[in-house]
């Protein structure tokens, strides 16, 4: 995979346009130059490729065109630019996550726990699939159909729990954000980051000299830890994991004291 040395901005598109794309709604008439095959859907369903692919950083609207066969300014007239791209992609691989019908919201109260690590782990899932969303920064998401189905169903998990509406926002913002850490690291570790070296490649060249270099009277809690995190270099799980059990027993604890 590409290593992607800049990290893209969700949001930072003409706004009008933007959610006019994302919602479907662009006025425009599709004059093609006679490509009546070329789409919204088409020339997002091609960024997508190219970035699973080759990264972020070797998506352009130009790549697009060249996967799609049409010059580059035939794009324009669907997408306005990059930005407005990397939006419609983020909005549309948010609708990979499935979304089954809630249950009633007195059951909440005994099984969110489960709903909510279930939230983390399809994330998690899904930054795997498409790890170039791991260098879109989202502090200002598209706000399309794909997004805000998403939100409203992660939403329903931890719905009627005793939680206020703005905890209920943070709870996921840790959970999401957590799954998202977690799979970056993960990401790293099998050695598709932007270093391209593996955990294990890592630790097998540093671990021989540290261990000569470092001073295990002088710092003997560091040497031990060090020496056990080289061991477990092979389980890129194991943060994910921990964490969002960390995680749901802090949840569990507020749900809890609320009565």
């Amino acid at each position: 995979m590409a290593k992607d040395a800049t990290k893209d901005h969700s949001g930072g598109g003409d706004p009008a346009r933007s959610l006019a794309l994302l919602w479907r709604k662009q006025t425009q008439a599709p004059v093609r130059n006679g490509r009546r095959d070329l789409s919204v859907d088409r020339i997002v369903a091609a960024a997508i490729e190219v970035a699973d692919t080759d990264g972020l950083s070797a998506l352009s609207m130009r790549r697009v065109a060249d996967k799609l066969n049409v010059g580059t300014m035939s794009l324009y007239t669907y997408v306005p630019g990059k930005a407005e791209l990397v939006d419609l992609m983020l909005d549309t691989v948010y609708a990979d996550t499935h979304h089954p019908a809630p249950e009633v919201a007195e059951d909440n109260r005994h099984c969110w726990r489960a709903r909510l690590e279930q939230v983390a782990r399809r994330n998690w899932d899904l930054y795997h699939r498409h790890p170039w969303m791991l260098r879109v920064g989202v502090s200002r998401p598209p706000l399309g159909p794909n997004v805000m189905a998403k939100y409203d169903y992660e939403l329903g998990t931890v719905a009627g729990i005793g939680l206020t509406e703005t905890e209920m926002d943070t709870v996921l913002t840790l959970v999401i954000g957590h799954a998202e850490t977690s799979a970056r690291r993960a990401v790293e570790a099998d050695g598709d980051g932007e270093s391209g070296v593996s955990e294990q490649q890592w630790w097998a060249a540093h671990s021989p000299v540290l261990t000569t270099l470092l001073d295990h009277t002088r710092y003997p809690l560091a040497a031990a830890v060090v020496t056990a995190v080289g061991r477990a270099a092979d389980d890129p799980h194991h943060v994910f994991e921990f964490g969002l059990s960390r995680i749901l027993d802090g949840v569990q604890a507020l749900v809890d004291s609320r009565g």
